[in-house]
């Protein structure tokens, strides 16, 4: 399940009007005003700061394990059995350990790390300075370059999250070791004059404002500039 999202995520990578699995969904500024009020509710909702926050409902529980399987049950099987194990791990603790184990080393750490890697997710390609391009004038090379982002971290923060901050490396190829990628970066200049973010809340705040892509402005826009 995860490799499937992970390939197609790889291949579809800030692809105007490809599905958003494995990612956020992106649209035009034209595009966004011709929605209806109910398709433009649904779009901001999926995009909201809280949607993000409540990843291990919205992203990872319903985006990609429920969702997979309620439009294709033969094909995403895989998804029924990420859900029985996690459940099932779930119903363990509370018959073993009780309800108090249940929260404190299951359920809140399964919370908490699912926000984090939620806004990771977002944040690696929803970023000032990020470009979407349409199936025509897309290529692989542009979509890690320009539209997968440097996420700045200190030494700590890099070895808890595998070194994902370098996300623009990993998207050039994703065959490199995450413990190699540091190495890379260092080596080649021009994976160190990429678009950059990092964890502060002044970069954070930015990151959560991008909302539609302008294609002539050439630029995602807030929805204070719509």
């Amino acid at each position: 399940m995860w490799k499937r999202s992970h390939d197609y995520h790889h291949k579809h990578n800030s692809k105007l009007y490809s599905s958003s699995f494995g990612s956020f969904p992106i649209v035009t500024r034209s595009k966004f005003l011709s929605l209806s009020r109910k398709e433009r509710i649904n779009y901001l909702f999926i995009r909201h700061p809280l949607t993000i926050a409540a990843g291990y409902l919205f992203a990872f529980w319903w985006g990609m394990c429920m969702l997979s399987l309620v439009r294709n049950p033969t094909k995403h099987w895989d998804s029924a059995l990420a859900l029985i194990f996690h459940h099932g791990v779930g119903l363990a603790i509370i018959l073993t350990a009780g309800w108090t184990s249940f929260w404190l080393a299951f359920m809140i750490p399964a919370i908490v790390s699912s926000a984090m890697g939620s806004y990771l997710f977002y944040a690696q390609h929803n970023f000032p300075g990020a470009v979407f391009n349409d199936q025509e004038n897309w290529t692989y090379a542009e979509a890690a370059m320009r539209s997968s982002s440097y996420m700045k971290m200190n030494k700590i923060l890099r070895w808890f999250t595998g070194n994902i901050g370098y996300h623009h490396i990993h998207h050039m190829n994703a065959l490199i070791p995450f413990y190699r990628l540091p190495e890379v970066h260092e080596a080649f200049e021009e994976f160190q004059n990429t678009s950059n973010t990092s964890l502060h809340p002044k970069d954070i705040i930015g990151c959560l404002q991008m909302k539609v892509w302008d294609p002539e402005a050439n630029r995602m826009l807030k929805l204070s500039e719509m």
